[in-house]
């Protein structure tokens, strides 16, 4: 019998709420993950295999955005199952971030970039309740990010929904935490940015604050709570029981500060915007050439007589104000005016061409063309295209980490808006078309 068959049935039985009973449903999810007729991860329609780390493991996702959908994307790269919850008629934000936009289905590009490999359906959280909970009775996990509080009047907060699945893993992504003086408050990239003093430490260094070129805090809590949900998943293994997880931008802003965090708490030092160069290594910077940029370091006085041989200036590596890395800071502008001057006089292919193989550390400053026309991007097949219901085909950057056993890869284009609505809830809470027909009629899904 198949698992939505079981789960049509247990719908009937009374168990208050509308619940599935969780010692029922948690026998079922163990039966599919080892080979019934209904695997949690559906082989056949997302090519999902034994391969994959994360077979079996069902996320339903409430996330909007980056950070939580980065994060449940790495999550379903493994193989798990993501279900993407979204709001009737609207659906992510992120949908409408553009331009520029698909021809057909009229999605954003933005949108794109961290929703891969997911099933998406909309349902209507303040009527959908009992949808939710049935979902969440099945899942292993449940990601979410909205403000503190919020999910508590739907009734699907942590504490209620341990209730329907004791072995729930529940990630929350949001600005400041669940505790603290500005827990209430939404989270948004480049204010916990600029509060985390990320904004302050970026920039050149007579010119004011500046934001990094993408959503970085986002990105890396997405990486942080993708990292957590895979210790509890480990911990559960163990403990058969599940947990909360709380993960947030400010913190996590204040975790990339490293060495900066370390200087200040350690010794008092404020730090100080430096462009592209280094407080303490020099040459260690962007510079200019006859046609874009290069960026150029020398971690060591090896490294900087080399660069200097390259340059055909030896006698500057000789010269007792920059013959050693402290030397070099002390007298950093007149060694940093010098190689202005000389790698303006030539392009950047054509020092790379001088510099190849060279000991210290060197490459061109590329705009996005150049990237992803770059011979090795291209070597590496870093970008992935996938098949899409309406517009073709759609490109993405794919997993970029690579296992040797394991299977990490781009399956499936990120979904339209209630694309598998139907889909998810007929096969895995049994749902007939009847009964899908007068929940879209009641506007509760779509």
């Amino acid at each position: 019998m198949l698992l939505s068959q079981h789960l049509r049935l247990s719908r009937g039985l009374g168990w208050g709420w509308g619940f599935v009973n969780y010692r029922v449903c948690q026998s079922l999810r163990n039966f599919a993950a080892v080979g019934g007729d209904n695997n949690n991860s559906g082989p056949d329609k997302t090519n999902v295999d034994e391969r994959h780390p994360l077979q079996g493991v069902r996320i339903l996702d409430l996330t909007r955005i980056i950070a939580g959908p980065y994060c449940t994307m790495v999550l379903a790269d493994l193989g798990a199952e993501v279900i993407k919850v979204e709001r009737p008629h609207f659906g992510d934000e992120a949908r409408k971030w553009g331009p520029p936009f698909l021809e057909n289905s009229q999605d954003a590009a933005y949108f794109l970039a961290p929703n891969r490999n997911k099933r998406s359906i909309c349902i209507d959280m303040k009527r959908g309740r009992k949808l939710l909970h049935q979902l969440a009775q099945i899942s292993d996990v449940l990601v979410e990010n909205y403000v503190p509080g919020t999910l508590e009047r739907y009734g699907l907060s942590y504490e209620q929904l341990r209730e329907v699945n004791p072995k729930l893993i529940y990630c929350s992504l949001t600005g400041y935490g669940s505790v603290g003086p500005y827990a209430k408050r939404p989270g948004y990239d480049v204010i916990a940015s600029s509060v985390g003093g990320l904004l302050h430490i970026t920039g050149e260094r007579d010119g004011p604050p500046s934001k990094v070129g993408v959503a970085v805090t986002d990105i890396a809590t997405g990486l942080y709570a993708h990292g957590a949900i895979l210790a509890a998943l480990y911990q559960r293994h163990r403990t058969q029981r599940g947990q909360k997880i709380d993960v947030n931008l400010l913190s996590t802003c204040c975790s990339m500060l490293i060495n900066v965090a370390s200087n200040y708490l350690n010794a008092g030092i404020e730090a100080e915007r430096w462009g592209t160069a280094h407080s303490s290594i020099v040459p260690y910077e962007s510079f200019r050439t006859k046609d874009g940029y290069l960026t150029l370091g020398a971690g060591s006085d090896a490294q900087f007589q080399e660069l200097c041989r390259l340059l055909k200036v030896e006698q500057v590596s000789k010269d007792p104000k920059f013959k050693t890395n402290k030397d070099r800071v002390q007298h950093r502008e007149e060694l940093v005016e010098l190689l202005e001057r000389i790698l303006a006089e030539d392009t950047s292919r054509n020092w790379m061409k001088r510099f190849e193989g060279a000991p210290f550390p060197v490459g061109p400053v590329n705009n996005i063309r150049e990237v992803f026309e770059d011979e090795h991007i291209q070597a590496i097949g870093l970008v992935k295209t996938l098949p899409h219901p309406k517009d073709g085909s759609v490109k993405v950057v794919g997993p970029p980490v690579v296992y040797s056993e394991a299977r990490n890869d781009a399956r499936t284009a990120p979904p339209m808006l209630g694309e598998h609505t139907d889909e998810v809830l007929g096969e895995l809470l049994g749902y007939g078309q009847e009964e899908l027909a007068k929940l879209r009629e009641q506007g509760i899904i779509q």
